[in-house]
């Protein structure tokens, strides 16, 4: 057995809160360096990554092996640098989700630090720079936003969120600002009525969390380093994420080693998934 296995069962509230404060660092760095000059650079993948991507990073990766020494950790930057390893207990980070919403401008964009154990995102932070607001959910411990202060300190106005049930009228459905494709616009035109709203980022996740939004498809590739915070935040929050198959979306698992998720659809309500997927 893993020595970390026990993770999911037994977080505590101090590693919550080391890892918030650790996304809030990365958040500082990012909003100093947006006010200077920018460096933007094309990876081999074709996205864009700033300095402010790789402080971010270098913030995060120094804390976490601080915080949870020894076990391995994924993160945008350092995969593409080192490739992609799988373990029974993991870390998922990515320190710049939004690069492309950061360098237009655009608040969208936000630090996702996760903790996977066994396959399923036990913990989840996501923080938003530009919106001086974080996030936070744990297997067993629940979700909470907070408000952080104009220099990033978080020790301010918090409260618990919670998941709505699917709605009698209009749903909300969010849908990726930069990256919405053909095949999830067809998904979405399923549900009669639904009001669509695009966003960039894992700010997704965090309006299904908090009961402000209903549903996100995504049935496009993306990464899992994109998306595991914010289902761990979801989760904890009473909502669920599950593959087109109708199966929870697991990490780590992938055949050829990768870490692509070819699609996904978060439901702030788990009680329509299953009606959903049947249709």
């Amino acid at each position: 057995m893993d020595e970390h296995s026990g993770f999911a069962a037994k977080i505590e509230p101090t590693l919550v809160e080391a890892l918030a404060r650790l996304a809030a660092e990365a958040a500082r760095s990012i909003l100093a360096i947006r006010a200077g000059e920018l460096d933007v650079r094309v990876k081999a993948d074709g996205s864009p990554a700033t300095a402010a991507d790789e402080a971010a990073e270098a913030i995060i990766l120094a804390g976490l092996a601080r915080i949870l020494p020894g076990i391995p950790i994924v993160s945008e930057e350092q995969a593409g640098r080192e490739g992609y390893c799988s373990a029974p207990t993991f870390l998922l980070v990515d320190p710049l989700d939004g690069t492309r919403e950061f360098l237009a401008g655009r608040d969208e964009f936000t630090v996702n630090i996760a903790l996977i154990v066994d396959t399923r995102p036990a913990l989840g932070i996501v923080a938003a720079p530009a919106r001086k607001r974080l996030w936070s959910g744990a297997t067993g411990r629940g979700a909470e936003r907070r408000t952080a202060t104009s220099d990033w300190e978080i020790d301010t106005e918090r409260s618990a969120i919670r998941t709505r049930k699917w709605p009698a009228d209009a749903p909300v459905a969010l849908v990726s600002r930069s990256h919405l494709d053909e095949r999830t616009s067809a998904f979405l035109s399923r549900f009669p009525g639904i009001k669509t709203e695009s966003s960039g980022s894992a700010l997704k996740f965090c309006r299904l969390a908090e009961g402000t939004a209903d549903l996100y498809p995504r049935l496009a590739r993306t990464c899992e380093w994109d998306i595991a915070a914010g289902h761990a935040l979801l989760a904890a929050a009473g909502g669920a994420v599950i593959t087109e198959q109708g199966v929870p979306m697991r990490y780590g698992q992938r055949d050829s080693g990768d870490c692509y998720v070819p699609s996904f659809i978060a439901f702030a309500d788990p009680a329509i998934a299953s009606r959903v997927i049947a249709t």
